[in-house]
């Protein structure tokens, strides 16, 4: 069987695979990469799209990053990490613009949406009130802007508030330099940039047998792979391997055998789009609405209402529904989470699913909706929507994180984890939301566990200062250098109002 050498092999075509092969070349252009994906091109599965919500996410809007407490105080520290964050992927987006600004162009990937929040019924307008004041306060958050007003409210979203009724009364919250990412567009922006160095090889229809520890060695990898257009078979040696091929890094990471993987399993969730067929409507709506989950909804299911900039035309979604399945990708099989199940992970499992009975009903319910029952979801956004201008589209799939828990046996969590060998040769990535909006910053968390030395050197700590200014530094305590780096992001990559 023939075998290459590689410093560094990621698995998966996606954002996260393309953001960390990109940082390590640019803090050291010699090392060679190679990427391998299973489909027959690059970001066709969670990137692409209309698989996921293309919002940036930065806590404007999503009212899940602040949730209320048992005594109803909004707590809002999670949205401010997210906020800090997604300051990070502009930076480095910000950079590479300058590098390369003749290929790598903000509008491709990136465009100015606000982002809105908006609520009706007196106790949700409260909770609103409550989160507008604390998030105001901070300097992450200093131009978010309040409105109870009719006026405004139109102003600010008039396909939501032309047919309204007086009652319920509606209130919301605006950010005006919220951002719409296109994040299928900014990965083959990335990899096709990566591309022209002799160092990078991209390897399409290629799908991973297995991965382990090449014998008498004790970090390489030995990752055995398949052409799937000839079957032929051949064995990629490295030092690093990262798992970012979405659902299924689970099933890779439970192949690499690390103790760290033992209890981990996986929780899929489905997604669906009702995506608006009228031209006009389109037109008038130019933001990205999001309210508050159904009781009982996860996370990934907050309802918004989104302008959406794809290929430079313009589009609305809304949605997503949510649904359950057994795949662990779009593309996946049906077999996906009965393959995910094995011995150490069995408990965390069971009790995950005990401890989540409520979700997974709720989650069966919504496979069965009717057109008529997404409608009433829709009509409390627009309240003359008709059934005729939206159609029915299916998202990505979302796999999220189980592990183990000793009260519970097993917890359901809705974040992102990384999950990485003791000796730093291997990481892989589990979870989703807020996923691809903080790629840079959890990619540099990758290179922070997996590359301590080289991350410590001076030599990459220059070249980091340079692609992204803040690090090192907190944008949620250095209000004078958010301040900066803001400025000059927004004014870089277009999102100035």
């Amino acid at each position: 069987m023939a075998s290459i050498h590689a410093d560094v092999t990621l698995v998966g075509g996606g954002i996260m695979s393309a953001t960390l092969a990109m940082l390590i070349h640019r803090l050291d252009p010699a090392l060679h990469i190679c990427m391998i994906e299973k489909l027959p091109d690059i970001a066709l599965e969670s990137s692409k799209a209309l698989n996921n919500a293309g919002t940036g996410h930065a806590g404007y809007c999503e009212l899940n990053y602040t949730p209320q407490d048992k005594n109803g105080h909004v707590q809002i520290q999670r949205a401010l990490e997210i906020n800090a964050a997604f300051e990070v992927s502009l930076q480095f987006w910000s950079h590479l613009t300058e590098a390369d600004p003749h290929n790598i162009v903000p509008a491709s990937f990136i465009n100015r949406v606000p982002h809105l929040s908006a609520v009706w019924g007196q106790n949700n307008i409260d909770y609103l009130k409550a989160r507008y004041t604390q998030l105001k306060s901070h300097p992450l958050f200093a131009e978010m802007q309040w409105t109870e007003d009719n006026q405004t409210l139109y102003d600010w979203m008039p396909v939501m508030m032309a047919a309204r009724p007086a009652e319920p009364r509606l209130a919301a919250t605006r950010v005006e330099h919220g951002a719409d990412v296109n994040f299928g567009a900014l990965t083959r922006t990335l990899v096709s940039y990566l591309q022209k160095n002799a160092n990078f090889e991209l390897m399409t229809d290629t799908r991973v047998l297995n991965l382990h520890r090449v014998p008498g060695s004790k970090k390489a990898w030995a990752v055995r792979v398949s052409k799937q257009n000839n079957s032929e078979k051949l064995t990629i040696e490295s030092p690093f391997v990262f798992l970012g091929a979405g659902g299924v890094a689970l099933h890779l990471l439970q192949k690499s055998g690390i103790e760290e993987a033992a209890g981990y399993g996986g929780f899929p969730v489905s997604g669906q789009w009702l995506i608006c067929q009228n031209e006009a409507l389109i037109q008038q709506h130019h933001a990205k609405v999001y309210s508050l989950a159904p009781v009982g909804a996860p996370p990934m299911s907050v309802p918004h209402l989104d302008t959406r900039i794809i290929d430079g035309k313009k589009s609305l979604l809304f949605g997503p529904y949510a649904g359950f399945t057994t795949k662990f990708l779009k593309h996946g099989s049906s077999l996906d989470l009965v393959k995910s199940v094995r011995t150490d992970n069995l408990k965390s499992l069971i009790g995950a699913g005990k401890n989540n009975l409520d979700l997974t009903k709720y989650l069966v319910k919504e496979v069965f909706q009717s057109h008529s029952d997404r409608m009433q979801l829709l009509q409390g956004f627009i309240p003359d929507a008709r059934a005729e201008d939206w159609t029915l589209a299916h998202a990505g799939k979302r796999v999220q994180v189980i592990k183990r828990c000793n009260q519970k046996w097993g917890k359901l969590e809705f974040g992102t984890e990384i999950v990485a060998a003791e000796d730093g040769s291997l990481a892989a990535l589990l979870g989703a939301s807020p996923g691809a909006s903080v790629s840079v910053k959890t990619m540099l968390n990758v290179l922070e566990r997996c590359f301590p030395q080289q991350m410590q050197s001076l030599a990459w700590q220059d070249r980091l200062k340079t692609m992204i200014p803040s690090y090192g530094s907190s944008l949620i305590d250095d209000a004078r250098l958010l301040a900066t780096v803001r400025k000059n992001t927004l004014s870089r990559l277009k999102l100035f109002a």
